[in-house]
């Protein structure tokens, strides 16, 4: 008789139709997932690893190619015996969509399965209304589908990162007040319209910088990190075990809302620590013309005496905001993201300087890897699963 695995089938099985379907489908995607994590195998070595027999990996093998989710990827000659033919997961099963809607630019990655953007589209976000920025992002991700020639059927998923907490009840996005009208019911089903029917997910923008950092840079095995967005707006992330931390309503992280201290201008961490917060202490100062946070911190590096007053007092507000971050989360990493995260070489050491004076709780600090592309690829990032879930389900044709 023959020897038998663990969760492994065969024709003559006396089980249902719908229990070997079921554990054939285990079979593949278990290598399936091998393939993906650990690259390229022969059959020989995924049978070693996996515990199943080598015509059960044989079968599912032939299965998972024929349905175009595995090919061949050359040879490999041991010193002893027969050559392996290899094989891997193919990335280009499926694509993704990642969306990083900001009040300046608008930003779009189509990528395959393995996470590489295979075609990027950058745009400045010109919109005067609502509407037009839902057109705006449709035209765009249009614009990215075509061209990298795969073609619309190509892409499974698109996850879009926003200012302000998406409402999955209401399907609209609350606190986005950077993006006038942008929570009007209506807006995301119409962006979801114009699609074509690929599922879309909305996630909070710094949430998915948080991952895109986990998944792409310096956040990699923290395990657990804040990231800290400061741009138009104030906002935080946090990453623990590899998972998104979002509380019950979707607003953990909305450090923004925190009161600051005393009640004249400003009024919240936000208005205090925000890139506006940089051009406004800047012109106090006495810095005059067309300003923004990115000016300010290049005639800092220059010497200019405003632009110098006005980094130091970001840096005491941004390590404020790292204080109390760290004595309710304890991160082992904070990222700072965002407009000062690209400024860390002026920041950084009175940061780290005001917050010794301020708490005993001192984090390691670093500069976003990403910089600006952290919200896309924590987009592309969040997509990948269910996208993979998505291909895995139609081989086949099931």
């Amino acid at each position: 008789m023959p020897v038998r695995h663990v969760g492994e089938v065969s024709a003559e099985d006396p089980a249902p139709t719908w229990n070997r379907s079921r554990l054939r489908a285990a079979n593949e995607r278990l290598l399936l997932d091998r393939l993906r994590a650990g690259g390229a195998a022969s059959r020989a070595q995924l049978a070693r690893e996996t515990g199943l027999s080598k015509p059960t990996v044989s079968s599912a093998l032939a299965a998972l190619a024929e349905s175009g989710l595995v090919r061949e990827a050359g040879t490999r000659a041991p010193e002893r015996g027969r050559t392996a033919v290899l094989y891997v997961a193919d990335p280009t099963a499926g694509h993704v969509l990642g969306v990083d809607v900001g009040r300046g630019w608008l930003r779009v990655a189509l990528a395959d399965l393995d996470g590489t953007v295979v075609e990027r589209a950058d745009v400045r976000n010109r919109a005067r209304s609502s509407g037009a920025l839902v057109d705006l992002i449709a035209a765009t991700c249009r614009e990215a589908v075509a061209g990298s020639g795969v073609g619309d059927a190509a892409v499974v998923h698109a996850v879009l990162g926003t200012p302000g907490v998406y409402d999955a009840e209401r399907r609209r996005v609350r606190f986005a007040n950077h993006l006038p009208g942008w929570g009007r019911a209506g807006l995301i089903d119409g962006l979801r319209a114009q699609l074509g029917g690929v599922p879309l997910d909305v996630h909070n923008d710094a949430n998915l910088a948080a991952l895109g950092e986990y998944t792409f840079g310096v956040g990699a095995g923290s395990r657990l990190f804040a990231y800290i967005m400061i741009g138009t707006g104030l906002g935080m992330g946090v990453v623990s075990e590899g998972r998104l931390f979002t509380g019950a309503r979707g607003g953990a992280g909305e450090i923004g809302f925190l009161p600051w201290p005393g009640r004249q201008k400003p009024d919240t961490l936000e208005d205090a620590v925000s890139g506006v917060a940089v051009v406004e202490a800047a012109r106090r100062f006495g810095m005059t013309g067309q300003l923004s946070a990115k000016i300010v911190f290049d005639a800092a590096r220059a010497g200019t005496p405003a632009a110098r007053k006005a980094v130091g007092l970001e840096a005491e507000r941004v390590a404020y905001t790292i204080a109390a971050a760290a004595a309710v989360l304890d991160p082992d990493l904070v990222v700072l993201g965002g407009g000062v995260g690209q400024g860390l070489d002026l920041v950084l050491e009175p940061v780290q300087e005001t917050l010794r004076t301020l708490t005993p709780l001192r984090p390691r600090i670093a500069a976003s890897a990403l910089g600006e592309d952290a919200v896309v690829l924590g987009a592309v990032a969040t997509a990948l699963g269910p996208a993979r879930d998505v291909v895995f389900s139609r081989r086949g044709g099931g």
